[in-house]
């Protein structure tokens, strides 16, 4: 399909840049059937049955965002002996490669080479490779917990581009950009539709008789970058590491022999599920990458009902949702979004799709 048939417009004041307080008064939009229905999240437990499973991530974002400078030996011929040159460069984690490694989308990105070293403060790495489609290799200098403490010292909240073109980070964004079900340090983007819960919400679902389930995906920077091939089939995806583990995956196939539902709480649970079920719809244990790409006339195996915030025009996820519920259900959703007043993206409402 051409990319340009996902796109949508959308005003600049629909793009919500602080959560809704409490988390469970945003707004829900029900697409089911090819109808639209408004309601708030708190309603969520409405539309769940006795014996259905709630699939959510729990993985914890971390302070990914760094701001240092590229240090190189100046070569120049007749240049100052000894002279360091130094430019100012933020990268943005991406997926940890190593104890000690981590791939990393950098800006400045286009002269940094293999050997330079990054120096984040009192943190400092060497650029051990680049690829193509622009992912730099950083080693640093400390490995495994003590690079994690190093990051939480020298890091920032990765907030999304389009939050953070309009302000900055804050204080309040270490706790509003974590879900109530963050564990697993590893993330670089929130599994945002899990911002809208809170402990009542749970414990509303829970004495509905829906059962609830943990996987772990972490969420690479790549989900906010743009697709720029004029056909999707031309896309490359960037992986992304996760597990379903064995209790959760006899647990989860359980329930759809009993005749329950599968509802994923956010396209990183249903993605994550989707790479560990067989053909013959069998979730299995996963553990390891993925970059599974999901566009319109894929066959979903395991999840039937998505709950989800609203998407980027031409986007990965927003090319997700209509392979799940339709691509013009999802536009005349969309469209009625905007004009009622949804707010979008990370910060924004929810709406919740049952598969088509």
């Amino acid at each position: 399909m051409k990319t340009a048939d996902f796109d949508f417009d959308l005003p600049e004041d629909r793009i919500a840049l602080r959560p809704a307080e409490p988390r469970d008064a945003a707004r829900l939009l029900v697409v089911r059937d090819g109808t639209l229905a408004d309601h708030i999240i708190r309603d969520l437990p409405d539309f769940l049955r006795p014996g259905d499973a709630l699939v959510f991530n729990d993985t914890r974002v971390i302070p990914a965002r760094l701001s240092g400078v590229r240090e190189r030996p100046n070569t120049v011929v007749g240049g100052p002996e000894g002279e360091t040159l130094t430019v100012a460069v933020e990268a943005t984690l991406h997926h940890r490669d190593a104890p000690d490694t981590w791939s990393a989308f950098m800006k400045p990105g286009k002269r940094i080479r293999p050997d330079d070293r990054i120096v984040f403060d009192s943190l400092s790495a060497t650029v051990v490779a680049k690829s193509e489609d622009g992912l730099i290799t950083l080693r640093f200098d400390v490995t495994g917990p003590a690079l994690d403490e190093a990051i939480r010292t020298v890091g920032v909240m990765p907030l999304p581009p389009y939050i953070a073109a309009k302000r900055p980070e804050d204080d309040r964004d270490r706790s509003d950009y974590q879900t109530v079900f963050a564990t697993h340090d590893g993330s670089v983007a929130a599994p945002t539709a899990g911002l809208h819960f809170t402990p009542a919400l749970l414990e509303a679902i829970r004495a509905k008789g829906v059962s609830t389930h943990a996987v772990t995906l972490h969420v690479g920077a790549g989900t906010f970058l743009p697709v720029k091939a004029d056909d999707t089939a031309d896309h490359r995806m960037h992986s992304e590491w996760g597990t379903v583990s064995t209790e959760t995956a006899a647990a989860l196939n359980a329930v759809h022999a009993n005749g329950g539902r599968i509802v994923c709480v956010g396209t990183t649970s249903l993605r994550l599920l989707e790479s560990a079920t067989t053909p013959d719809g069998v979730i299995q244990p996963f553990h390891g990458d993925t970059a599974i790409f999901i566009t319109p006339g894929y066959a979903f195996r395991a999840v039937d009902v998505l709950m989800t915030n609203f998407h980027l025009p031409k986007s990965t996820l927003f090319m997700l949702v209509s392979a799940f519920a339709g691509l013009d259900t999802m536009k005349a959703a969309y469209a009625h979004a905007v004009s009622d007043g949804y707010r979008f993206y990370s910060y924004g409402d929810g709406s919740l799709l049952f598969r088509r």
